[in-house]
């Protein structure tokens, strides 16, 4: 796999985990209050981005499709370990890939936990199967199942330009499908547009109202808009010094709060990740148990920097 952080640690950031280019105190982020479990469901996806951070496409099955019964074990994990965890969100690829989908869904549901989906809404989701068991699980867990679907920008041009022609059609008519059968939905959207935020809310706002969607566009947590991660761009090291000089603290990032589950093509058993964003770098690799995944995090990686720290992002709702 490319080392897409080459060119930063060229210039010596991000190279020694414990301390910057400078000499200064790397910070590190503890896990204070867990309250997302995050799920790779598998790298592939029935389509491929020109900027997709995880590499997603038709070919690459760097993470393989998960089991139920692997989700099933660390479920079990997390009444052992009493995390606390309130949400359990499963990411791609394209989660509806997987043919075990909506067994993986139903299990995380029937313990308790709100279960997130990020999905494109196109053709894995629309097959007959896949609704069928979605319907079933909507119907027996009201209130419970959030599908957050990427829609990179509220103009049909620019999210065909990222995504492909023809996808735009194809997200919308699966929101419609979400929307006319009482789904709780969500949208994720990107800021390299060059508009202001407020722009860019009300451009899906207007979205939005076009269809009828039951999605409100200035709710951070309904409307989610990503900042870019480009890993070749010059981005400032962290120090411990930086949470007062920000006015930050370590507990808002997002590696206090979740961690992430893979399943790496020809591993034995899946792994935990501290982050959602890094699942090629193996220093983010921290064990097979949720138990070795309670460590501290160094944030020795550009996308600490400019995602979390400064952008202010989180995966989770």
């Amino acid at each position: 796999m490319k080392d897409l952080t080459e060119a930063p640690r060229l210039s010596g950031k991000f190279t020694d985990p414990m301390v910057t280019a400078k000499g200064e105190t790397r910070a590190h982020v503890a896990l204070s209050d867990p309250q997302t479990l995050w799920f790779n469901t598998g790298t592939l996806c029935n389509i491929e981005c020109v900027n997709c951070y995880i590499l997603s496409s038709p070919k690459n099955d760097a993470l393989v499709y998960i089991t139920a019964d692997e989700v099933k074990d660390y479920l079990d994990q997390l009444e052992t370990r009493k995390w606390g965890v309130r949400e359990i969100a499963f990411t791609g690829g394209e989660p509806f890939m997987n043919p075990q989908m909506i067994d993986i869904t139903r299990a995380s549901l029937e313990r308790g936990y709100d279960v997130l989906i990020l999905t494109n809404a196109m053709r894995p989701m629309m097959r007959k199967s896949m609704q069928k068991g979605l319907l079933e699980l909507n119907a027996a867990y009201p209130g419970k199942l959030t599908m957050r679907i990427s829609v990179d920008h509220w103009a049909e041009e620019n999210h065909n330009t990222e995504r492909g022609d023809g996808t735009f059609a194809k997200t919308i008519e699966g929101m419609k499908w979400l929307q006319e059968n009482g789904f709780a939905m969500a949208v994720a959207g990107r800021t390299v547009w060059g508009e202001t935020e407020l722009e860019s809310r009300a451009g899906y706002g207007a979205l939005f109202a076009e269809h009828g969607f039951d999605i409100d566009p200035n709710n951070p947590g309904q409307t989610v808009l990503f900042p870019e991660m480009d890993e070749t761009v010059d981005v400032p090291e962290i120090t411990t010094a930086c949470w007062g000089i920000l006015d930050k603290s370590p507990d808002a990032m997002m590696c206090a709060s979740s961690r992430m589950v893979v399943k790496r093509k020809g591993a034995e058993k899946p792994a935990v990740l501290a982050c959602t964003l890094l699942p090629y770098s193996p220093e983010f690799e921290l064990g097979n148990s949720l138990e070795e995944a309670e460590g501290s995090v160094q944030l020795n990686h550009p996308h600490c920097a400019k995602f979390c720290v400064l952008g202010g992002a989180s995966c989770s709702a």
